[in-house]
C-alpha cells in the first residue's frame, strides 16, 4: 500500500496549498474595487478573440521511429518535455542488472477506475463557451476525445448552483425568503447554468457520451439556511425534505437537458464555513439527511444517481466513518469523497478497510497561482495520480479546468489565485494540471483496473490493466537526479530512466 505524506512540498508550495484549504474570506470592502472594475471594464464582446489553441507537442518526428515494445510518454519538471511520446527502443528481454526494479503483476487486482479529470466550474464553462466556435471545438476535442492529439478527460465535477469560481453567487431557487419559503420549489430553475455550463457540457457529451459527471453543492438556497447568507450557516432541519427534493429536481432537470448526473455529494467541504458560497453540515446531519430524505427521495423518483458522502479533507476521516456507521444511511451511500488540503492520502485506505464494500473517490485539489511547475507536478503526481489510486480511489480530479489570466471569474470572497488546467486569454495556455491529469487520463480509460506494482525507493508508481488489455505504468522520479530502473512483467524486463522530478507513463 503506497502511503506518502503531503508535506514534502517546497515551503512556498505548501503555503499556497494551506491558503486554499483555509479558503480565506476577503472582506467586501477589499473586493469592491476589483468587482467594480470587472463590471465596468470587462466585456467578452469587446475583448480580442483568443488565438486558436495549439495542439500539445507530440515529439520529434524528424527521426525514424524506433521499434519498441513499450510506448513511453514523458514530462520533465523543467518543462523542456511536456507529455511527449519518446522515440526510444524499450524492448523486453531476459537480461539482469543492478537497477531498481518495478514489477507489474496483473494477477493481483484492486479497484476499477471511473476516470480522471477536473471541475467544470461556471467560470471554466464561461471562458470556454465564449471562445470562437472553431477554437472552442478544437480545445474541447483536445481535452475530451481519445485520439492521439487528445488527453481523454473522462470524469467531470460540476457545482450544483454557484461555486466560489462562479462570477456571482446563485442557487437554482433564489426566489424564496425566510418568511416566504418556496417549499414547493415552484421557482426552481437551471436558468443561471443555461448560459454556459449546460451548453458546454452538451458539447463535451457529443465528444464523449460516456463521461461521468459528479454534482456538488457549495450551499443550499439561502432561505433554507440558519443565517440566510451565502457564507457559512447550516441547513435548517425543517428544510431537509425540501432540500432533498431540490437535489432530485436538479438531477431531473439536467437529465431533461440530456446530461446524466452519475453521482452527487450532499455538500462540498461541509466543515468549511469561510468560502463564498459555503455551508456547514455536520456528520450527524449529513447521515440523517441521507437516510431520511435524500436517499428515499432519489429512490422514489426512480433515479440511480449515487450518493457520495463527505467531499472534504483527508485530515477528518472520522466524518465519513460517522456517516457510514449509521445503519440507516449506509445502504444509500455509494462511498466517500476526499480533498487533500489537509491530512494524508492514506485516509482513503482507512475508509476502505472499515467499509470495503463502499467506494472512495478523490474529487478536488487546487494548484495555486503562480505555479511552481516542478514542485506542483511532483506533489500532485505523487499524492494524487499515484497516491489516490494506490489508496483505492476510483477517480482523481484536479480543481478548476480553466481561468483567465487574472484568475477570474470568482465570487467576492472566493479563491483569488486558483490556477486552472488552462489559462484562457488572448491565447490558451496549458498549465501544470493539464499534464498532471493527462499522464493518466490519456491512457487509463474508464473500466481499467488497478493492478499490483511494488514501490522501490524514490520511484513511486501505480499500474493499471485497461479494458483492451494494455498495461499502463505511471512512474515519478522523486529525486533530484536521474535514475535508471527496470520494468519487470511476466518474467521479462525492460530498462528505462527518468530525470529527477520527471513523470513517465509506460504502456505495453
Amino acid at each position: 500500500m503506497f502511503v506518502d505524506s503531503g508535506n514534502k512540498d517546497l515551503p512556498d508550495a505548501a503555503f499556497r496549498r494551506s491558503r486554499r484549504s483555509r479558503s480565506s474570506w476577503r472582506t467586501l470592502t477589499a473586493a469592491l474595487p476589483l468587482l467594480l472594475c470587472g463590471m465596468i471594464c470587462c466585456s467578452k464582446k469587446s475583448s480580442p478573440p483568443p488565438a486558436p489553441p495549439v495542439p500539445p507537442p507530440t515529439g520529434d518526428t524528424s527521426k525514424p521511429v524506433l521499434h519498441s515494445d513499450v510506448a513511453f510518454w514523458l514530462t520533465k519538471g523543467d518543462q523542456t518535455v511536456l507529455l511527449q511520446r519518446q522515440n526510444v527502443s524499450l524492448v523486453f528481454g531476459t537480461g539482469s542488472n543492478s537497477n531498481p526494479t518495478i514489477t507489474v503483476d496483473t494477477t493481483r487486482t484492486y479497484q476499477s477506475i471511473d476516470g480522471f479529470g477536473y471541475t467544470m466550474t461556471d467560470g471554466s464553462a464561461d471562458l470556454i463557451n465564449h471562445l470562437p466556435s472553431s477554437d472552442r471545438a478544437a480545445i474541447l476535442r483536445e481535452l475530451f476525445a481519445t485520439d492521439s492529439n487528445s488527453i481523454g478527460v473522462s470524469y467531470l465535477r460540476v457545482s450544483i448552483g454557484a461555486s466560489d469560481l462562479s462570477a456571482s453567487v446563485f442557487s437554482y431557487d433564489d426566489n424564496g425568503t425566510p418568511s416566504l419559503p418556496d417549499t414547493n420549489l415552484q421557482y426552481f430553475s437551471l436558468a443561471n447554468s443555461e448560459f454556459d455550463l449546460v451548453p458546454v457540457l452538451k458539447q463535451v457529451l457529443a465528444i464523449n457520451p460516456a463521461i461521468r459527471i459528479l454534482g456538488s453543492p457549495w450551499s443550499a438556497p439561502l432561505w433554507m439556511k440558519t443565517n440566510n447568507n451565502s457564507v457559512g450557516g447550516t441547513l435548517q432541519p425543517k428544510y431537509f425534505d425540501v432540500y432533498a427534493r431540490y437535489l432530485v429536481k436538479y438531477v431531473q432537470a439536467m437529465k431533461a437537458e440530456g446530461i446524466t448526473i452519475d453521482a452527487i455529494t450532499p455538500q462540498n467541504e461541509p466543515m468549511n464555513p469561510n468560502n463564498n458560497p459555503s455551508m456547514l453540515l455536520s456528520a450527524g446531519d449529513e447521515a440523517a439527511f441521507i437516510k431520511n430524505n435524500l436517499g428515499p427521495a432519489l429512490v422514489a423518483a426512480g433515479l440511480t444517481t449515487k450518493i457520495i458522502d463527505f467531499d472534504h479533507n483527508c485530515d477528518n476521516p472520522g466524518y465519513p466513518l460517522a456517516v457510514l456507521s449509521d445503519p440507516g444511511a449506509l445502504p444509500y451511500v455509494d462511498g466517500s469523497a476526499f480533498h487533500l488540503y489537509g491530512g494524508d492520502i492514506s485516509a482513503l485506505s482507512q475508509i476502505h478497510s472499515a467499509y470495503p464494500s463502499k467506494n472512495v473517490y478523490f474529487t478536488e485539489q487546487w494548484v495555486g497561482g503562480p505555479s511552481n511547475f516542478p514542485a506542483d507536478l511532483d506533489w500532485a503526481v505523487r499524492n494524487l495520480v499515484i497516491g489516490a489510486p494506490r489508496n483505492w480511489s476510483r477517480n482523481v480530479l484536479e480543481w478548476n479546468l480553466a481561468n483567465d489570466p487574472n484568475y477570474q471569474p470568482h465570487t467576492v470572497g472566493g479563491c483569488t489565485n486558483c490556477l486552472g488546467a488552462l489559462t484562457i486569454g488572448t491565447t490558451i495556455s496549458r498549465n501544470v494540471s493539464y499534464y498532471i491529469i493527462g499522464h493518466a487520463s490519456k491512457f487509463v480509460r474508464p473500466g481499467s483496473v488497478r493492478v499490483d506494482s511494488n514501490i522501490f525507493g524514490n520511484l513511486p508508481n501505480v499500474a493499471f490493466l485497461t479494458p483492451d488489455g494494455k498495461k499502463v505504468l505511471i512512474v515519478l522520479n522523486d529525486t533530484g537526479g536521474s535514475l535508471a530502473f527496470n520494468i519487470h512483467f511476466n518474467g521479462r524486463m525492460v530498462t528505462t530512466a527518468l530525470d529527477g522530478g520527471a513523470v513517465g507513463t509506460y504502456m505495453w
